[in-house]
């Protein structure tokens, strides 16, 4: 008698299979759609102050989160920072318009993938930072040609199309790995530890802000410029912070950087998420000459 409902059981539950596997074909289907689809508006943030503050410290905590990953086990390391990577290209993508969180969770993990990418260049592979740094800087210039060949412009306000959002995410990935390369290049081979590095980017910053402010230059290339160096600025403070004292850096730990960083992040995301001033305005028909 048992084995007889047992049986029944069985087939029952193979008969349900179709039924199960047509609902998760039609959730795969549904999820793939929400990817493809094109975008309704804008799908990056409004530059203001705020923009830069929050690029800055998701450029520190990438860097601080990717050291203290790689400090224990470099393999679950790398694997944790491919699944924050693929879950912030999911939720990114999977919205039609701009959506703070979702936007700043891919910032953040690019910038501890692409801190582990290129410190893996380095340290697993013995590729000197001289040429890790000339390696992505060569990538990003790839893209930016690339990018503009396709679409003639690389004004964030025309990130209205899955494709240049495409081009628009390739592009942040490249400059936060050449960002980490080129600030270990200055703090160590160079010898300027990371505060004088710090200091340096910060002072190399005000070409771009003040040719665009004050003698015109194109807002574009000014907006790039400075996009790129704020990631050597946020990686050299996050490691003059964490680091030892015999490399210069004030031994506050990877773990607790990167903690506070995070933290400094999130609080920062609430705030734009509520005050909604960040979400651009239509589309410029002049991206180049009015904004970036």
């Amino acid at each position: 008698m048992w084995c007889r409902t047992a049986f029944k059981a069985r087939i029952l539950k193979i008969r349900s299979l179709p039924t199960a596997l047509i609902g998760r074909d039609a959730i795969v289907r549904s999820a793939v759609r929400r990817i493809v689809q094109e975008p309704l508006a804008a799908k990056v943030p409004e530059i203001t102050a705020v923009f830069w503050v929050l690029k800055l410290l998701t450029t520190a905590a990438g860097e601080a989160t990717s050291d203290y990953l790689s400090t224990h086990n470099r393999i679950i390391g790398a694997l944790i920072e491919i699944a924050l990577l693929l879950i912030g290209l999911w939720l990114q993508f999977s919205c039609r318009r701009y959506f703070a969180p979702a936007y700043w969770f891919l910032a953040l993990a690019i910038a501890i993938s692409g801190t582990g990418v290129s410190d893996v260049m380095h340290l697993t592979f013995g590729i000197p930072y001289g040429g890790t740094t000339a390696f992505w800087a060569l990538v990003l210039a790839l893209i930016f040609w690339q990018w503009h060949r396709r679409e003639g412009t690389l004004s964030i306000h025309s990130i209205t199309t899955r494709r240049r959002e495409g081009y628009y995410w390739s592009t942040v990935f490249a400059t936060f790995a050449l960002g980490t390369a080129l600030g270990d290049l200055t703090a160590t081979p160079l010898h300027l530890g990371y505060l004088t590095s710090a200091i340096t980017f910060m002072a190399v910053i005000l070409i771009p802000a003040i040719g665009w402010w004050r003698f015109r230059l194109n807002a574009v290339f000014a907006f790039w410029f400075a996009y790129v160096i704020t990631r050597p600025i946020g990686a050299s403070l996050a490691d003059y912070v964490s680091k030892p004292h015999n490399i210069s850096g004030l031994n506050f730990g990877d773990a607790a950087t990167a903690a506070v960083g995070v933290i400094a992040v999130a609080l920062l995301v609430a705030y734009v998420s509520i005050a909604r001033r960040d979400i651009q305005s239509p589309p410029r028909t002049d991206h180049d000459s009015k904004g970036p």
